[in-house]
């Protein structure tokens, strides 16, 4: 078996610094209780490294049970750069992925479903302790249910 000369080959690895708008939804971490068209709980941590949120859900929707796994950063696929958005993926327990895009302006925070600027999306502000977001989602065609998070632990 040859040695890999690590330094020559293949330099150093170094990681980038989370990005200051991904290590803004900071306020989101800890854990929340969901009320209006779904209800539930949902619980947002830090994956190792800064670089992505991950959050947890545990919710009830239209009589059906939705639990899975979501994680929010700026896409990077290797060898280029980090996204200009912020992404996200969410992963059901019946196998279905979904894909969101992230902006937080202020107390504001936009998820759109699928790409920036679709028409369907989530609006939710923060209040001014960031122990309660109330927003709406929306959806075209004028579906759409209230969403308020508040949050009991975090």
């Amino acid at each position: 078996m040859t040695d890999i000369a690590h330094d020559d080959q293949f330099p150093a690895y170094e990681a980038a610094a989370p990005s200051d708008a991904v290590r803004a939804l900071d306020r989101l971490v800890g854990t929340w209780r969901v009320t209006g068209g779904a209800e539930g709980k949902v619980t947002y941590e830090w994956m190792e490294g800064g670089h992505f949120l991950l959050q947890r859900v545990a919710l009830e929707q239209y009589g059906q049970r939705i639990t899975g796994l979501e994680v929010i950063g700026h896409l990077r696929p290797f060898g280029e750069g980090a996204s200009a958005d912020m992404h996200s993926r969410f992963y059901d327990a019946a196998g279905n992925t979904f894909d969101y895009v992230y902006e937080l302006e202020g107390d504001t925070l936009h998820i759109w479903a699928g790409a920036k600027g679709s028409a369907a999306k989530f609006t939710g502000t923060f209040d001014e302790g960031d122990q309660v977001m109330a927003g709406e989602w929306v959806y075209p065609g004028g579906g759409g249910y209230p969403s308020t998070m508040t949050r009991t632990a975090g």
